[in-house]
């Protein structure tokens, strides 16, 4: 069964507040607090458009007023040289004891726009996700032989002592006249420390006919199966796409079932990607951006409960 959601609209857009925070609110990633109140992580660009890691509380009940906002960046760019120095991004949170590792991402670019590279990194908190440090200046996870693109975008979830990641692997990139265009599907990674990953090429969620890009996937186990959206690209900009499985690993694309679209204007009227998906089974929420990757900022829909 499909879930259906309802947009309570645009909830969170940056206007120039800090130096950090000119622009942008990319890849909202949530932390539950307790009850409806949510610690949303997202990524917010300077002037130089390098981003930083940023996070405002919210009421998911009542979303139009920030509870509190961050005073100053989570994460920033790293030093230069290193693989976020940039700009770098929240893809996905997990609370281990008392222990919220963040799984980041890092880029530089390439020599000829929009050229990028991107790896995957970790950063730690001990004090309830107010904070974070790097746990190495280096990713945990980076181009190989299964990912000789990039590899960026994580989810990642702890069922037991195993830990279960899905990402974002780039394939190739092509030249279009002028231009160049980029094409990266979903892989999988396991580990027995949230550290140390295996990955074996394995593809979960593949370029259909015609498509050009996925990106961030939110993954989430429900009863007997597992659900994923993520966004999907064949050119006309980033809708969200929808898949199940019964074990993560094998996978099932029912887009028409994602149950949310792009609006007739406004905000996310042209674009929606980056979902990410939390909340308690007849009770989820769902964020994700809108229009310019960000730029329009977060929006917020709710689940629709079923009849």
């Amino acid at each position: 069964m499909s879930l259906r959601w309802e947009k309570l609209g645009c909830v969170f857009c940056p206007a120039g507040e800090a130096d950090w925070m000119q622009s942008h609110a990319s890849l909202p990633t949530a932390l539950h607090l307790e009850g409806t109140r949510y610690r949303v992580y997202f990524a917010s660009r300077d002037a130089a458009s390098r981003s930083h890691v940023g996070w405002v509380e919210l009421d998911f009940e009542a979303p139009g007023r920030p509870l509190r906002t961050a005073p100053a960046p989570v994460l920033a760019p790293g030093p230069l040289g290193q693989f976020d120095d940039h700009g770098v991004y929240c893809a996905s949170t997990v609370r281990d004891g008392d222990v919220i590792y963040m799984y980041t991402i890092g880029w530089n670019p390439g020599a000829r726009p929009p050229l990028f590279y991107a790896a995957i990194g970790l950063a730690l908190s001990e004090d309830g996700g107010l904070t974070f440090r790097r746990l190495q200046p280096a990713p945990i996870l980076a181009r190989s032989r299964f990912d000789p693109c990039l590899v960026t975008a994580p989810c990642v979830l702890k069922e037991g002592p195993r830990w279960r990641m899905w990402y974002v692997s780039g394939l190739r990139w092509e030249a279009c006249g002028d231009a160049l265009q980029s094409f990266y599907h979903i892989k999988y990674a396991e580990s027995d420390d949230g550290v140390h990953w295996d990955r074996q090429g394995h593809v979960c969620l593949d370029l259909e006919p015609g498509e050009r890009n996925l990106s961030r996937p939110c993954v989430i186990r429900d009863g007997d199966r597992y659900r994923a959206w993520f966004g999907c690209n064949r050119g006309e900009g980033y809708r969200i796409g929808y898949a199940e499985s019964p074990d993560g690993l094998t996978w099932t694309r029912l887009d028409e079932a994602a149950g949310i679209g792009l609006s007739p204007d406004g905000w996310d009227a042209e674009a929606m990607a980056y979902p990410h998906v939390v909340g308690p089974p007849g009770r989820r929420w769902m964020l994700y951006n809108g229009n310019g990757f960000g730029r329009t900022g977060f929006g917020l829909a709710r689940q629709v409960p079923q009849a």
